[in-house]
């Protein structure tokens, strides 16, 4: 996929986000997502923030923080939660085709966001991800990449042969762990509910290395 259709289909995923959101009861939007720091809410504004944060705002969160990219995620993403769902919800359709992006991770830093915290969002609501799997074609080469050192996962991933069984994919040499993209992308962001979904000779080490 070129950056264009990535940057095609990272619009159309904010634009997806907005729908979801919209359609949620208040308390829906209360309920903690997969990650510890934020609510739906709190989500919604972290994927709010690489379609409007400014060089101004990113450079000043850097050095207030000391380059401390769990820390400029959390600032930045609470400075947005403060709106009112609704808001959000407009913000997020308002800025779907923002072309801002990180430097080395580029477009595929906010795209991976997308898809993956869409699956922080709707796991615990126990709502459908009616997603495409080739949509995380581009998010499993990106997340198997040294790019995804930058921000993303804070060592490399277990040397293992990587099979999506819902789409044509694989990456990599060793014993095999198979499994749906989504469950296969969630597992190498170190995220627990779909290490079930995993199989093969090299299942155990992704899932050791996912939790530890």
């Amino acid at each position: 996929m070129s950056a264009v259709d990535l940057w095609e289909a990272l619009a159309e995923e904010r634009r997806g986000i907005a729908d979801l959101l919209e359609g949620l009861t208040p308390a829906q939007w209360r309920v903690q997502t997969l990650c510890p720091a934020w609510d739906v809410q709190g989500m919604a504004a972290h994927l709010l923030t690489p379609a409007t944060f400014s060089t101004r705002e990113m450079v000043t969160t850097l050095v207030r923080t000391r380059a401390d990219l769990d820390r400029v995620s959390v600032e930045m993403a609470s400075r947005r939660a403060v709106h009112p769902p609704e808001t959000l919800v407009a913000l997020l359709r308002e800025h779907a085709a923002a072309r801002t992006a990180p430097p080395v991770v580029g477009v595929l830093g906010p795209y991976t966001d997308a898809l993956v915290h869409v699956q922080d969002i709707v796991i615990p609501l126990g709502l459908t991800d009616h997603r495409p799997a080739e949509r995380w074609r581009p998010t499993l080469d990106f997340l198997l990449s040294w790019r995804a050192r930058v921000g993303f996962l804070p060592r490399a991933a277990p040397a293992l042969r990587y099979v999506a069984t819902d789409l044509d994919w694989s990456h990599g040499d060793g014993p095999v762990v198979e499994g749906p993209g989504a469950a296969l992308g969630l597992a190498l962001m170190r995220r627990t509910p779909r290490l079930g979904d995993l199989a093969g000779p090299g299942a155990e080490t992704l899932r050791a290395w996912a939790t530890a």
